[in-house]
């Protein structure tokens, strides 16, 4: 998806931590010079509703629904929908160093699991895809390098 990049920047209060201790999940960002690589589904007619009530209701926290020009890889252009979390939400946590949100991600849980496993699986599939994402790859590192001091510091104990 042209001009927009994956940011952890939106708090996750609901999923991936709670009201006490949200968690950081990605929302898209709009940059000019930038391309977001990513999955588009086609969803049958005859399931549309029930499709959107479901993920209406998982992005509830914060993102809203928006129309976005897709380039698909062979070459053609087509109307999609993503779900974004813009500045000014209530659950917006925007921008910070790289090691707070790493910190903030290795720490993190809530009723869907741990935030970290949401990093490194979304790592995992941008790999697959061939994805360059520089963001979430440094969180990757950095939350794997808090997560591996933390464990060698509880052996210690």
């Amino acid at each position: 998806m042209p001009g927009y990049q994956r940011r952890f920047w939106q708090g996750s209060h609901d999923h991936r931590g709670t009201p006490q201790a949200p968690g950081r999940v990605v929302t898209l960002i709009e940059r000019q010079d930038s391309r977001c690589l990513g999955v588009a589904y086609l969803i049958e007619d005859t399931v549309v509703q029930e499709v959107f009530e479901q993920l209406d209701h998982r992005e509830k926290n914060g993102y809203e629904r928006f129309s976005v020009n897709l380039e698909l890889v062979d070459g053609r252009s087509q109307q999609g929908l993503t779900y974004l979390a813009a500045p000014g939400n209530f659950a917006y946590l925007g921008e910070a160093p790289l090691h707070s949100i790493a910190t903030q991600i290795a720490h993190s849980t809530g009723p869907s699991g741990k935030n970290s496993v949401y990093l490194f699986e979304l790592a995992q599939a941008l790999r697959e895809l061939g994805a360059d994402d520089p963001h979430i790859f440094e969180l990757e590192s950095a939350v794997k390098t808090i997560l591996q001091s933390q464990a060698e510091s509880q052996k210690q104990q």
